[in-house]
């Protein structure tokens, strides 16, 4: 099972980080060592004294796939969670200076926490679903669908060109605006069209 994530797919979050808003999908990826299930408790990693929260909505790949049509990519996920892209921030900012990759600050163990999977077909539009992130019981992020730079049958569609997908591996979609440092007992609820799916604390 491979963990590929996508950056940058929600304009407002962009200018937030002063990124420039992409013309194609940023792509990086996490081991499957990230996963971090059942709402299992974050360890706050001590090479890190910046870790912010990025929530996210999932895909599980339900098939096989590569040079995948977008107009039949819709085909290949069955299933969507939500997830938290924890991210090193301090790290990732020395590594973006420098032009280097940032696994450093993405990959680490614990990096990914993802929910239960919901089936796609509870959505009746799948480009209008609201999530977002709740911390110590104040609302930090919250996204809608509608607003993806990149929709997820093109996020499939252009993985695929690249790498082959399996089924179960994880795509994160990425993250709207409001991004934000954790701190040490930390309680994150994710909420996902009124239902709370994640709930953990940070230790």
């Amino acid at each position: 099972m491979k963990i590929i994530a996508i950056g940058r797919n929600y304009a407002e979050h962009a200018k937030e980080l002063n990124n420039p808003v992409p013309t194609t999908p940023v792509i990086f990826m996490k081991p499957d060592t990230a996963l971090l299930k059942d709402n299992k408790p974050f360890y706050h990693p001590e090479f890190s004294q910046d870790v912010h929260h990025e929530i996210e909505l999932v895909l599980k790949v339900s098939k096989e796939g590569k040079h995948i049509s977008e107009k039949f990519a819709g085909n290949y996920f069955e299933e969507i969670a939500l997830g938290v892209d924890f991210t090193a921030r301090d790290i990732q900012s020395k590594h973006k200076e420098k032009g280097l990759p940032w696994e450093l600050a993405k990959a680490f163990d614990g990096s990914a926490p993802v929910s239960n999977f919901v089936p796609k077909a509870n959505f009746a539009d799948i480009y209008n679903i609201n999530f977002s992130l709740n911390i110590n019981g104040e609302t930090r992020q919250q996204g809608n669908t509608k607003d993806l730079l990149f929709s997820f049958e093109r996020i499939i569609a252009f993985v695929s060109q690249y790498i082959t997908l399996k089924k179960g591996d994880l795509i994160f979609t990425g993250t709207p605006e409001g991004v934000g440092k954790v701190a040490i007992g930390d309680r994150l609820e994710g909420i996902l069209e009124g239902e709370k799916l994640l709930d953990f604390y940070v230790k």
